[in-house]
């Protein structure tokens, strides 16, 4: 058995399909299949069942699963010790991130490492929703929570702080809001309701406000509608200097704390050159984060 045919085979089981393995392996579907085929032949045992939601895992393929994520992790070591180089860190790495901190925070982080690794390629995938690491939709994550479950190495990043916020010209419009129970005469923008893809994004649910009149499953979407008036909202204080328009609401009433954690792969804690990057990561995040909410302030 060679590490290509079991490259292909992890390609497949990820990808629940052969045209999604061959896009990821840049190879024809249906040289995937003969590959998967050959495979089957060498084992002498049947790796996949297809469904009709796709190629599940036999009870055979999912004995090879671990294996499988071994050599892959071995195979990456010995790519990264002989692609070492005095420019800085090569090759690709994909991290998932939730759309606020991949619109607001690692622009910033992400241009900066960059540009002191010339040779590397980074890929910033920006989805509303919990990455799925055990499919290698990234190398590594960002969550606003700390999983639970999973072969996973977690980190803590850094807490950061959210306060209700509306722009001037709407709070100019609308009635005077003192304390809390005057919000319920005033618009509400959050998240769509079941949508929320991590308990920690349920922040209006926390002060008991009404469902929103407005919503997006999108915190850049949310922060453009408050933007434009649509009425009061949670936001996140690394975002208000982008957003001029907008001023805290009750900051010393209403406030809440969250975390960014980096999650990667268990069988990734020996490569050395997603360490690297992860450190590098940790340490731009947290300054940018930093720079960011001090900037931010109490905007009024």
């Amino acid at each position: 058995m060679d590490w290509d045919d079991l490259r292909i085979f992890l390609a497949v089981t990820r990808a629940e399909s052969l045209s999604g393995a061959g896009k990821t392996l840049r190879i024809d579907p249906a040289t995937v299949g003969r590959r998967i085929a050959r495979l089957e032949s060498t084992l002498s045992a049947r790796l996949f069942t297809k469904t009709p939601q796709g190629y599940a895992l036999t009870e055979y393929g999912q004995r090879l699963i671990d294996p499988a994520l071994a050599a892959e992790a071995a195979f990456a070591r010995a790519s990264d010790s002989l692609h070492e180089s005095d420019t800085g860190l090569t090759g690709q790495i994909r991290l998932g991130a939730p759309d606020g901190s991949a619109n607001y925070l690692l622009p910033q982080v992400l241009t900066q490492i960059s540009f002191d690794n010339p040779g590397l390629e980074i890929q910033l995938v920006a989805l509303p929703r919990v990455f799925n690491l055990s499919k290698r939709e990234a190398d590594m994550a960002i969550a606003v929570s700390r999983p639970e479950t999973g072969r996973l190495t977690v980190q803590k990043l850094t807490d950061y702080h959210l306060h209700l916020a509306a722009s001037r010209d709407y709070l100019a419009q609308n009635p005077e809001i003192t304390c809390r129970q005057d919000l319920q005469a005033h618009r509400i923008v959050g998240y769509i309701s079941d949508m929320i893809f991590d308990k920690e994004l349920d922040y209006l649910g926390e002060f008991g406000t009404s469902a929103p009149n407005i919503s997006s499953n999108s915190v850049s979407v949310q922060t453009q509608l408050m933007r434009a008036g649509a009425g009061v909202g949670m936001v996140h204080d690394f975002v208000m200097p982008f957003a001029p328009e907008l001023v805290h609401v009750l900051p010393e009433t209403l406030a809440l704390t969250r975390s960014f954690w980096l999650v990667r792969h268990a069988d990734d804690a020996q490569i050395e050159r997603l360490n690297k990057f992860a450190d590098l990561l940790a340490l731009g995040l947290r300054r940018e984060l930093h720079r960011l909410e001090a900037l931010a302030g109490h905007k009024a």
